[in-house]
């Protein structure tokens, strides 16, 4: 910037954008001078650097906001985990069922977890009919990602919540 370049001659891009040409590095600081702007070098890589006319502190204010914006419309996608045993009961199922509906309306992803204890491992299906279940209540808003299988002593799946087709209308 300014002062910093050190190459004798470098390729200057107007403050409107046109191309001005390979000039001195001096006379190309007196233009940006002139026009109160600074003299920011833009390809350092290229033969012969390239430097653009700018005002340095609104390009500064500019980037920043548009990274900004980059972070706001970048979506972060949780993992939610909702945990049940073989024995859960059907009222205590419909209430956890509540919770993945709302996760996943949310738009977050849904892990659900069968945790065997003791004998129960040897009735995997119950835990399979769990799940099952609560696929289906919420089939309308979650699609399985991951389908239910067996870890250890854990049966999981993951659902994820479905893409939703906004339809724009027109106003009359």
């Amino acid at each position: 910037m300014n002062d910093r370049i050190r190459v004798p001659e470098i390729r200057v891009i107007g403050a409107d954008g046109g191309m001005l040409g390979v000039l001195n590095t001096d006379e190309a600081r007196r233009m940006a001078r002139d026009l109160d702007l600074d003299l920011v070098e833009v390809n350092p890589k290229a033969t012969p650097p390239v430097c653009k006319i700018m005002d340095f502190g609104k390009f500064k204010y500019e980037e920043k906001k548009r990274q900004a914006d980059a972070r706001k419309r970048q979506t972060q996608i949780a993992l939610k985990e909702i945990k049940l045993r073989p024995k859960t009961d059907d009222h205590d199922l419909d209430f956890k069922t509540k919770h993945v509906r709302r996760f996943l309306e949310e738009g977050n992803k849904v892990k659900i977890t069968v945790r065997f204890r003791g004998r129960e491992i040897t009735h995997p299906e119950t835990a399979q009919r769990q799940i099952d279940a609560i696929v289906s209540a919420v089939e309308d808003i979650g699609a399985i990602e991951t389908s239910a299988r067996l870890e250890g002593r854990t049966m999981t799946a993951i659902l994820a919540p479905r893409v939703k087709v906004q339809h724009t209308r027109e106003a009359k």
